[in-house]
C-alpha cells in the first residue's frame, strides 16, 4: 500500500507543485508542507487510515529523495564508479573500474525516475519534454548528464550520468592512476605553461576531458581562460575564467547559439587562452585560423580513434563550414596551427591511458606528417585479464622544444631518450 501511496504523492507533486521542483534550488521546509499537504488529500479521498508517525516517516523519506539521488544516493558516493546508466525505471548499470554490470538498484516506478529527472533539470534552466525529448546537462560538481525519454527511447526514460572524478585533480593523480607516466607529466605540463596548441583526441568515455581539466590547472592565474562548451562542466580553479555555453533553438526554432557562434565572438573578448569543450563541425576552421593569429596556448577535445583520424576529422570538418579550400590549404592550417595530439583511450581491463603523445611535423607527398613522441605499447593480457604495458619515449623531439627555453621552462632533452 505504502508503494501505491507514494507513486500517487509523486504524480501529484508533479502537476499541483510543478514551479516548486523548477526551482534551481529545493526550499525543503515548502517541500514538506507539500508532500504533508497531498499525502492528506491522497488519505481523505481513499478514506485510509495512516497513523501519524507513519505520515512521517512518508514525508521524510519522500523529501530525502528529491534533495539527494534518491534510490542512486550510495553509487554516487561511490568512488569507485564512474557511470551510472539507467535503462527505463528497473534496469541501472553502473561502471566500475571500466567494466559495466547490472546493479540491483531501481526505481519503485517511472513516475519516480520523472521527480529524479525534474530534480537534476532544476538548476539548468533546461527541460525535457516532447519539444525536446533530449538535452545535456551538467550537475554542479562536474558529472555529465544525458537524458533521452520517449517516444525516442523506445524502453522509458533513459539517463546517462557520467560522474566527476574529485580524486583526480593534478597531474600526480593521473600519475596514479597509471593514465601516463612521469616524462609524460612532466612534458604536457611544460606544454602548457609554453602555450602549446593541443587537441585531446578520444571515443566517449576514455577520459579525454578529464585529462584537458587537470592539465588545464597549470595554466598561469594571470591568465585570462575563455571555455566554450555544450553542456558546461569544467571548472577551472583559476580567478579570471569566463565560461561560455551554447543554447538550443526554442520551441519556435529560433534563439540557437552553436559552438561556432561563441568561438568567433571569444576573439572578441582579449583571451589569453580558449578552451573548447569538443571541436564537432564547422568551428574546426574558425579554431584553426585563431591559432595562426596568435591564439596560442588553445586546448580542443575532438573524438577520434587515433592521431591520424584526427586529421581526417579536421579535414571534414573544415570542408563542410562553406569556406572554398584544397586540402593542400587545410594541410597547411592544420600544420601552422596545431603542436600536439594527445590520444586517450579506454583499455580492455578498465584502466585508461594515454597511448600517443603526438606531434604534427610539417607536410609530405600531400599528407600531414605525424611523429609520435611519447606512446603506449602493450606488452601481453594476463589471465586475469589485466593489461601488461609500459610508455615509452620514441627519441622523437619536438619541433618546438626552443619554445620552452624562450618562455623560460627548464626540460631536459633527456625525457625524449628513447625507451
Amino acid at each position: 500500500m505504502i508503494k501505491t501511496l507514494k507513486e500517487e504523492i509523486r504524480q501529484r507533486l508533479l502537476s499541483q507543485y510543478g514551479n516548486l521542483l523548477s526551482k534551481e534550488t529545493l526550499d525543503k521546509p515548502e517541500l514538506e508542507a507539500a508532500m504533508k499537504s497531498i499525502l492528506d488529500q491522497v488519505i481523505q479521498l481513499r478514506s485510509i487510515d495512516i497513523p501519524e508517525v507513519e505520515r512521517k516517516k512518508i514525508v521524510v523519506e519522500m523529501v530525502n529523495e528529491l534533495t539527494g539521488f534518491g534510490p542512486l544516493e550510495g553509487v554516487m558516493k561511490d568512488p569507485e564508479i564512474t557511470e551510472v546508466m539507467i535503462n527505463g525505471h528497473n534496469k541501472i548499470f553502473v561502471e566500475k573500474h571500466g567494466k559495466k554490470v547490472l546493479s540491483e538498484i531501481k526505481f519503485d516506478d517511472e513516475q519516480q525516475l520523472r521527480v529524479f529527472i525534474y530534480k537534476l533539470l532544476a538548476p539548468t534552466r533546461r527541460r525535457v519534454d516532447e519539444s525536446f525529448p533530449f538535452v545535456d546537462i551538467s550537475l554542479k560538481d562536474g558529472s555529465r548528464v544525458n537524458i533521452i525519454i520517449p517516444p525516442l527511447a523506445l524502453d522509458g526514460i533513459t539517463v546517462t550520468i557520467r560522474k566527476f572524478l574529485a580524486s583526480i585533480q593534478k597531474i600526480e593523480d593521473l600519475i596514479q592512476a597509471q593514465t601516463l607516466d612521469k616524462r609524460m607529466a612532466d612534458f604536457l605540463v611544460a606544454c602548457i605553461r609554453a602555450k602549446i596548441n593541443i587537441i585531446f583526441s578520444g571515443a566517449t568515455g576514455a577520459g579525454k576531458t578529464t585529462t584537458l581539466a587537470v592539465l588545464s590547472g597549470y595554466i598561469d592565474s594571470s591568465e585570462r581562460i575563455i571555455t566554450i562548451e555544450d553542456t558546461a562542466e569544467l571548472h577551472l580553479n583559476q580567478d579570471h575564467v569566463v565560461r561560455l555555453e551554447t543554447r538550443a533553438m526554442n520551441i519556435e526554432s529560433r534563439g540557437e547559439v552553436t559552438i561556432r557562434d561563441l568561438f568567433i565572438n571569444s576573439l572578441r573578448m582579449r583571451p589569453s587562452r580558449i578552451i573548447l569543450g569538443e571541436i564537432r563541425s564547422t568551428e574546426a576552421l574558425d579554431m584553426l585560423q585563431a591559432m595562426c593569429s596568435g591564439h596560442s596556448g588553445s586546448l580542443a577535445v575532438l573524438h577520434a580513434n587515433s592521431p591520424t583520424e584526427v586529421i581526417y576529422r579536421l579535414e571534414t570538418m573544415v570542408l563542410t563550414s562553406g569556406v572554398a579550400l584544397t586540402l593542400d590549404s587545410i594541410h597547411r592550417q592544420i600544420n601552422a596551427a596545431v603542436h600536439l595530439i594527445i590520444q586517450q583511450e579506454l583499455i580492455s581491463d578498465g584502466t585508461r591511458k594515454i597511448t600517443h603523445i603526438t606531434q604534427i611535423n610539417g607536410i609530405k607527398d600531400d599528407g600531414i606528417v605525424l611523429e609520435d613522441i611519447f606512446n603506449y605499447e602493450i606488452d601481453d593480457v594476463g589471465i586475469d585479464g589485466k593489461v601488461n604495458g609500459r610508455f615509452k619515449a620514441t627519441g622523437v623531439i619536438p619541433k618546438f622544444y626552443p619554445l620552452f627555453a624562450k618562455k623560460g621552462i627548464n626540460l631536459s632533452k633527456d625525457i625524449f631518450t628513447e625507451g
